[in-house]
């Protein structure tokens, strides 16, 4: 098999996401799978189909396509705010998209109309980590405007915690969530069957045995690939953490000084060499870079240390073993790691394993 590649597990994702979806089940919490990270793959969104996610989420429209394409069978949610420019196309693909602007849902509108199609809203309310999100004082007047435009319709509202801010899901803003749902109905009538509280950094407060409130449903995806919450990026009891593996291909193998020498600057992406001098060590040099990936989002086996990465090359210290040249070494990664490989057109992507149906 030729390197570098991802190779993906699709029974440990499966497991990974019918153990979340279950627990969650258990305080009245349906789950959406977020299928961005995983740049669409629609081998992924049916594993998650399969564990028993509600709906699949995006945040690339171009995605969502290429999962119809590939006839993923599933109600698909838009999850990042549309572009003017691409509302034809959200309106076509997704059957739902998250907004705060009205303007927007207007264009959505009018697309809907031309194509004779109805979509659903999601209002995204702002609760402290200042990314999307409509002030709460203002959610009133948006939904009543929005109940205004043709061929739209209102389905919930919902909001994003633990991402741009890192401001944590907690029982105050799921509270006021509820609290917020709560007075749309009352003002409206009963129509809000979304109540979205959020990400994987949900988890916590979602397991943690308090009253979950009107929230019925979180949106999933770094736990369910990669087993962990992202609080504080802790493994997920009873989880695997090793559902997606990157593994990069030995080109050179050896003994060299820790420190440069010659007149020292700043390395090509703009970063002063380390200081420390370490003497003689082994090092490793791997088929992967910057371009790839993330370095600085992966995690070496036990007895070797990530020393930097240039675009096309990741520079290791083996320790005591020197690995020969056509070696591979596997390295687990989070979610910043995760996100550029999938991306990069330079790695393969292995499906491992296959559920069955």
């Amino acid at each position: 098999m030729t390197g570098p590649r991802l190779e993906i597990d699709l029974e440990k994702i499966h497991h990974n996401a019918r153990t979340l979806i279950e627990r969650l089940a258990e305080r009245g919490i349906s789950v959406t799978g977020v299928t961005k990270a995983t740049l669409g793959s629609p081998e992924i969104a049916n594993t998650l189909l399969r564990a028993g996610v509600s709906a699949l989420g995006d945040s690339r429209i171009e995605n969502i396509e290429a999962m119809r394409r590939a006839e993923v069978r599933a109600s698909m949610t838009l999850i990042r705010s549309p572009m003017v420019s691409q509302a034809a196309r959200v309106v076509m693909h997704a059957d739902v998209s998250f907004n705060t602007e009205l303007d927007v849902i207007s264009k959505l509108s009018s697309a809907a109309q031309k194509a004779r199609r109805t979509h659903g809203i999601v209002l995204m309310v702002e609760l402290g980590d200042l990314r999307e999100g409509i002030m709460p004082g203002d959610l009133e007047n948006t939904v009543r405007e929005t109940l205004r435009f043709p061929n739209i319709v209102l389905k919930g509202i919902g909001t994003n915690l633990a991402c741009r801010s890192g401001a944590s899901p907690d029982v105050k803003n799921m509270t006021e969530l509820s609290a917020l749902a709560d007075s749309i109905d009352a003002t409206f009538g009963p129509m809000l069957s979304i109540v979205s509280g959020g990400n994987s950094g949900n988890l916590p407060w979602a397991l943690g045995g308090v009253d979950t409130g009107r929230i019925n449903d979180l949106r999933l995806g770094e736990s369910l690939l990669l087993g962990r919450e992202t609080l504080h990026r802790q493994p997920i009891d009873g989880l695997y953490t090793d559902a997606i593996t990157l593994i990069a291909e030995v080109i050179e193998s050896k003994a060299k000084p820790s420190q440069p020498w010659g007149e020292i600057a700043q390395t090509a992406f703009g970063e002063n060499p380390p200081a420390t001098d370490r003497g003689l060590i082994s090092q490793t040099i791997l088929a992967v870079g910057r371009q790839d990936t993330d370095p600085c989002g992966l995690q070496a086996p036990a007895g070797i240390e990530i020393l930097g990465a240039s675009s096309d090359h990741l520079i290791v210290d083996t320790g005591r073993d020197r690995p020969c040249v056509g070696a591979e070494i596997t390295f687990q990664l989070n979610y910043s790691a995760l996100v550029r490989a999938m991306t990069s057109p330079f790695l393969a992507k292995v499906v491992k394993a296959h559920v069955p149906v």
